[in-house]
């Protein structure tokens, strides 16, 4: 018996040691890391991922911002609103019954001198959904070119949204505006 209760000791040292060792230096399984050390470049990528991806509330982790080449304008001497004013959020939504992903698209007024934006227009490539949207809200005109609103005023603070269905997420960004 005392042979059996010291091998047992010995074995249980033996896992005390390697999990120890283990937890010093980092698991590695299939040759990556388990414990990920992050070095400056790193680090300073993933802050700068998270400052251009904003996301809007708990309750919509998949609905992210697309900040894009859109340059901030300088109000003091410039125009009452830009193509900057009018923002685009679009994220997955659950499936249609017949497996068709859809997306969920919020079309939002942030003009900050209180300005109705009306005549917007998106590039929207091919645009077209398996999904019946509102033409009153959305409707393609021709190729990349999309009117938002039936052409009408989006008053300012105010939100439209719409979903559509298609295999794969549409890019769409602000072609032109009306103040």
């Amino acid at each position: 018996m005392t042979t059996r209760s010291s091998s047992m000791a010995a074995v249980s040292a033996l896992i005390f040691m390697i999990l120890m060792i283990a937890c010093i230096t980092g698991v590695t399984q299939y040759g990556r890391s388990m414990v990920e050390q992050k070095s400056s470049t790193t680090v300073n990528a993933e802050s700068t991922i998270l400052k251009s991806t904003k996301t809007f509330g708990s309750h919509r982790k998949l609905l992210f911002h697309r900040d894009g080449a859109a340059a901030q304008v300088n109000r003091i001497w410039g125009d009452k609103c830009s193509k900057a004013d009018i923002v685009i959020n679009q994220g997955p939504t659950a499936p249609l019954p017949n497996g068709i992903p859809t997306y969920t698209v919020e079309i939002m007024n942030v003009c900050t001198t209180g300005c109705d934006i009306s005549g917007i227009h998106m590039s929207c490539g091919w645009f077209s959904s398996a999904r019946l949207i509102n033409p009153r809200v959305f409707k393609r005109l021709r190729y990349n070119d999309c009117l938002v609103n039936d052409g009408k005023p989006l008053v300012n603070g105010r939100t439209l949204s719409f979903q559509y269905a298609n295999t794969f997420a549409y890019p769409l960004s602000i072609s032109s505006v009306v103040c």
